[in-house]
């Protein structure tokens, strides 16, 4: 996973919003609700959370889920129900996701403004 520590753009906001953890971008938001109605998982939330992983130390972890968890950040963006815990919208804060297909593979991209670097593998990232 790219880990690009470019600061995405939320300059759209309406003020008195509240503040998100992440923000998905079209085709994001495109993929999420493809994969919702595939798998027959209206209702569904779209969990983002960051979890030890890889040789950086921190990882990405998607998951789609029936319930939020007590004590959950939940939003919603586009139609997508969105949910992460706590200590995870702390490294996930002004974070935006893509998602992007190429030859060489599709997937979710992160652009994470509080990952100061990432793996080799572009797996994993530290802050």
């Amino acid at each position: 996973m790219d880990t690009t520590t470019t600061t995405p753009d939320t300059s759209q906001a309406p003020q008195g919003a509240p503040q998100v953890a992440v923000r998905l971008t079209e085709a994001a938001v495109r993929q999420v609700k493809e994969v919702i109605k595939a798998q027959g998982f209206e209702g569904y939330f779209f969990s983002i959370r960051v979890v030890p992983a890889g040789c950086s130390g921190l990882g990405y972890d998607l998951n789609l889920v029936k319930e939020s968890k007590a004590g959950d950040v939940v939003w919603e963006q586009d139609g997508v129900k969105l949910a992460t815990d706590g200590m995870s919208s702390q490294y996930l804060g002004g974070t935006e996701i893509d998602y992007v297909s190429a030859i060489t593979g599709s997937g979710f991209k992160f652009n994470n403004p509080n990952a100061k670097s990432s793996c080799g593998c572009g797996t994993s990232f530290t802050t």
